[in-house]
């Protein structure tokens, strides 16, 4: 429905291609860059324990990275997000050594990685069509 006068002609509709569906990343990164990024996938959601699963793989990563390093320990920061404040996730996250570094209660619910790491891989992805989830992983990587 639109608003217009009797006599005005009608604004031409645009046809719209359907895209790929949405792809959720889990992305961890210090300051060197990326270190590991997992796809999930569809019909899945992050709990509990898909989330101390990939606490897992990056402490392996982490191993494998800090090979012939003193390694004193990980700082770790993430949101306040229901599986990240699950007790199975705070036993796995101490069980790995890593110290949780506190979410500010009342700061703006954007996280660093929304200032450092997204706004180039948004400009890179701006704009363009996908018609598969394999093509999205594909151009985030390769971004």
């Amino acid at each position: 429905m639109e608003w217009r006068h009797s006599g005005s002609p009608r604004l031409p509709k645009f046809r719209v291609h359907k895209s790929a569906g949405k792809v959720l990343a889990s992305i961890f990164w210090d300051q060197d860059g990326i270190i590991l990024i997992d796809y999930l996938p569809n019909g899945q959601t992050i709990n509990a324990e898909c989330y101390s699963s990939l606490l897992v793989q990056l402490n392996d990563i982490l191993k494998e990275k800090g090979r012939g390093k003193v390694i004193k320990g990980v700082l770790f920061l993430h949101d306040n997000a229901t599986s990240h404040r699950a007790l199975a996730t705070q036993k796995k996250l101490a069980n790995l050594g890593f110290q949780c570094l506190d979410h500010p209660p009342y700061s703006p619910d954007l996280a660093p990685s929304d200032y450092h790491l997204f706004p180039r891989l948004k400009k890179q992805l701006k704009i363009r069509h996908f018609s598969s989830d394999a093509e999205v992983i594909t151009a985030a990587e390769t971004s």
